[in-house]
């Protein structure tokens, strides 16, 4: 009879308390948001701490100054409309507040309290807000939140992260892609919206924001793009205004020495 080699009682113990300890960390969720109550509020401390020595809007890598005016020439940007949206720096929500919305019952049934002055009901996004705190704090989290060219944050919508196939540049310099209902950022950021997707996903679990096909991406695109300076300096200053620690990119940045 062949014998079977078994470890050392020791080592087998030893390997099972690690693996168990990877698991517990990997799904573990982290605080989210419980400072912050309103979008607008967000807004200002983006525009006036966070993002007041590095403005530079997201997916585009274009300059904007104080009154939210973009410099299309700081990086080749050819807008498919000349319009307003196209010349002003808005706030984007990296994961759409349309992503994590619908798992709010305001949001999908509306509520009695959400009615128009003539009386006549109304649900999603203005409903959720209005009556429902968690998802105001959600809408309101400061690390889901990137300045970018307002006719890119309309055209991108509520359309999740892929990779497309091709090139096709319809924003002259500026790399991103938005086809299909799919988007494609330049790959100096896909870390970066990997690390936001992946923070939102573990800060407020049950809200359906990472299917499992996604979650294979972001984790090819965390790897591809580790973290840079600015995203350090960016964690650090909403923690110190927001009260709670991104702790995805945090480790991140310990272990690159930023």
């Amino acid at each position: 009879m062949t014998q079977k080699h078994r470890l050392p009682t020791s080592i087998t113990v030893c390997f099972l308390v690690l693996t168990l300890a990877f698991s517990v960390f990997s799904s573990e969720s982290q605080p989210g948001n419980t400072s912050i109550e309103s979008f607008s509020k967000a807004k200002k401390f983006l525009h006036n701490v966070v993002y007041s020595g590095h403005r530079t809007t997201l997916y585009c890598e274009c300059s904007y100054n104080e009154k939210k005016e973009v410099d299309w020439s700081s990086c080749g940007y050819s807008p498919q409309k000349a319009n307003r949206r196209a010349k002003r720096v808005e706030w984007e929500h990296v994961v759409p507040a349309h992503a994590f919305g619908q798992s709010f019952k305001e949001w999908r049934d509306g509520h009695p309290e959400c009615k128009t002055r003539k009386g006549k009901s109304f649900k999603g996004r203005k409903c959720a807000g209005k009556m429902n705190l968690d998802f105001r704090r959600m809408e309101a989290d400061l690390y889901n939140l990137s300045p970018a060219i307002g006719e890119v944050n309309g055209l991108r919508s509520n359309y999740s992260m892929a990779m497309i196939p091709g090139e096709k540049r319809k924003f002259g310099a500026c790399d991103v892609e938005i086809e299909g209902r799919k988007v494609e950022p330049r790959p100096e950021i896909r870390g970066d919206i990997a690390r936001i997707y992946l923070y939102m996903d573990s800060a407020y679990p049950g809200r359906g924001i990472i299917s499992q096909k996604n979650r294979k991406l972001f984790e090819a695109w965390r790897k591809s793009d580790p973290v840079d300076a600015w995203e350090c300096e960016r964690s650090r200053k909403i923690a110190k205004i927001q009260g709670n620690v991104n702790r995805i990119v945090k480790l991140a940045c310990e272990a690159n020495g930023l």
